[in-house]
């Protein structure tokens, strides 16, 4: 039976591998300064740390201990690989020299909390100042999710070009791989992952780099093409069409290159990738039963400032019309989560109702399934991927170490995308596509406009408004050239304008706001709340915090977050004026009570929903007739000035 090569034994230097070196190695010794170079080595330890050998691409596992190996990162998964691929048997290869060594396998079962040894699976290196290998046949039984291994030292020991390799029956799938990226001033992130594609993938000498190629669509034309393009990269100079135009550029690009792609792997610009990630996803797609090669594999996305944390592996559409991950949060250094991650079982009411989706974050397509489905919609940015997804309703991959870091949701947040694409995009999916069927999309919006407008953000409800107003101009609307990208610059000019705090405490004393002062604010009361009696809870259902009805002035101020799904009611009740703290970026605003503007919005929306349900029928048939077109490759092409 043949073999291959499946994943490399990662040992990397990078922010993450240093903050969280348990992602590849189980520590629970010190942390050494090495005072040649002021940094400092943490990277895989039990009783001393790992260094790095540039000269022969060798890391020391530095003084006698125990190195575990069962982790996210080095594990293997070998439930998945036996569920959705060819492979048969699995193996360790490892290459040492130094100390004498004993190498033991390890597993994980559904309900391991730690490593299991299996005794039986074992291997002794003598002391030695030459390079030796060490081979093990894994065993798998029926009860092993993950696999892995401990190395136990006498002293010091050199660990070089190790792996997991799989026997297999058949013939390996023929694979071309494509990355494509869009970005959009994102200089500093795109430029990091071009070089570590070039190194560690293009000259990395392994198979993936005879069959891939990466496209980089700059949105903004701010990147140097000529510098940073090579033989299998490309910067592509494009309209600023967001991440949907972005994309589909790059699915256009993979399947008119001379060597036709077979795959595309979708992955957003502001991320941190371990190349490593890439490499498997190619493995696999090599590796996969007939059955699944249609399937699209999806990368998790785990916090970029708190690297073990998994956040997202894979989304769905809730009923009430909201986006939310498929998975609890994980912390993925906890050995039971890294098997819960691979045993999770999604929902029965989400696989049902085709609800679930891959974030393009981390995406990878067949070119088959896109040639069945067609292209994205022309929305710009946000619901681009979910209403593809959806769409496509493939079999979604996921396995641990196929993952990026990407920053949290609360650090980015945007009402032009929450509360105007998001809106809009969503009932437009529905309506061409028939995108997730079970959600509520105008639950959502009634929603996010009774949340703002109790809330004095009467912009942001403006800007829900607007996204509705655009839904009901119909297909024709959103199909012209750069109406997306005029109707996106009109929202972000439009949200709620955010201040420094300088800025936020001038206009507080400019108010007369007694008692503020915002070096006294601190986040436990940003994102704190107050109780409300049954009979206040009554008053705010009625009147709206004193909005209609028995309206009121309110006094007072309350201090609340950004977040447009906040909800603080008991803090907000019966104020005059509410301070919005985005902690994280040292931004804020002052929103003060207005009786009459929020009159306009109601009559405004009032108005809307009696348009809406005159027309929502020769609308959904509109939008429904205009999919071929807005799909088709003949539209985008000429939509992104290709011809």
């Amino acid at each position: 039976m043949p073999t291959m090569k499946f994943a490399n034994i990662l040992l990397e230097r990078n922010p993450r591998s240093l903050s969280y070196p348990s992602l590849y190695c189980k520590a629970d010794g010190p942390v050494l300064e090495d005072e040649a170079d002021d940094s400092w080595l943490l990277y895989c330890k039990a009783d001393g740390p790992v260094l790095e050998d540039e000269a022969d691409d060798s890391w020391l596992l530095y003084t006698k201990g125990t190195y575990d190996f069962s982790t996210y990162f080095n594990s293997l998964s070998v439930q998945k690989l036996a569920q959705y691929t060819v492979a048969t048997k699995f193996f360790l290869h490892l290459e040492l020299k130094g100390a004498a060594a004993h190498v033991l396998q390890t597993k994980g079962g559904v309900f391991s909390a730690h490593p299991e040894p299996v005794d039986a699976v074992s291997a002794d290196a003598p002391a030695s100042d030459d390079w030796q290998q060490v081979d093990l046949a894994l065993e798998i039984d029926d009860d092993s999710v993950i696999v892995g291994f401990e190395i136990e030292t006498d002293g010091q020991v050199a660990i070089r070009n190790s792996y997991y390799s799989v026997e297999y029956e058949g013939d390996l799938n023929p694979v071309e791989l494509v990355l494509s990226t869009t970005t959009f001033k994102k200089e500093s992130f795109i430029e990091r992952n071009i070089g570590l594609v070039k190194s560690h993938i293009i000259e990395s000498g392994e198979e993936i780099a005879k069959h891939f190629n990466m496209y980089v669509i700059d949105n903004g034309r701010t990147l140097d093409a000529g510098k940073l393009s090579s033989e299998h990269v490309t910067v592509r100079p494009n309209q600023n069409v967001g991440g949907a135009g972005g994309f589909t550029r790059g699915m256009i690009e993979a399947m008119e290159q001379g060597t036709p792609a077979t795959n595309i792997l979708l992955m957003d610009d502001d991320v941190a990738v371990s190349p490593e990630s890439i490499k498997r996803t190619y493995n696999l797609l090599r590796l996969l039963k007939p059955e699944y090669t249609d399937a699209m594999i999806s990368g998790a996305m785990l916090n970029y400032e708190i690297g073990e944390d998994q956040w997202e592996d894979t989304g769905y559409m809730t009923p009430k019309g909201a986006f939310a991950p498929a998975k609890p949060n994980l912390r993925l250094t906890k050995f039971e989560d890294i098997v819960y991650n691979e045993t999770f079982k999604i929902p029965k009411a989400i696989r049902e109702d085709n609800q679930r989706y891959a974030a393009w974050w981390y995406c990878c397509i067949p070119i088959n399934v896109i040639k069945e489905n067609g292209l994205p919609l022309p929305v710009f940015v946000r619901c681009d991927d979910a209403e593809y997804g959806v769409r496509c309703g493939k079999e979604l991959i996921t396995m641990n170490g196929l993952c990026i870091w990407h920053m949290s949701f609360h650090v980015r947040y945007n009402a032009a995308v929450e509360r105007y694409q998001t809106t809009r995009n969503t009932m437009i999916a529905q309506c061409t596509t028939g995108f997730a069927q079970h959600s509520d999309f105008m639950f959502e919006l009634h929603n996010n406009i009774r949340l703002e407008l109790k809330k004095f953000g009467y912009s942001n409800a403006e800007l829900c408004l607007d996204a509705f107003e655009d839904f009901l101009k119909g297909p024709k609307f959103i199909s012209q050239k750069g109406v997306a990208e005029k109707t996106f610059m009109r929202a972000n000019k439009n949200k709620e304008k955010m201040f420094s705090f300088d800025e936020v405490q001038r206009q507080a004393d400019e108010l007369g706001l007694d008692g503020f002062d915002l070096k006294q604010i601190d986040r436990q009361l940003v994102d704190g709340d107050k109780p409300r009696t049954l009979v206040q809870r009554l008053e705010d259902y009625a009147t709206n915090n004193g909005q209609r009805l028995l309206k009121s002035e309110g006094k007072g101020y309350a201090v609340i977050p950004v977040l447009g799904w906040a909800y603080p009611a008991g803090a907000i009740h019966n104020k005059k004026y509410l301070i919005v703290i985005d902690w994280y970026n040292k931004k804020g605003a002052i929103r003060v009570k207005d009786p009459k503007r929020y009159g306009e919005i109601t009559k405004r929306y009032a108005r809307d929903l009696k348009y809406y349900k005159k027309n929502i029928e020769r609308l959904r048939n509109e939008y429904a007739a205009a999919r071929d077109e807005l799909t088709s490759v003949t539209y985008w092409k000429q939509y992104l000035d290709m011809d």
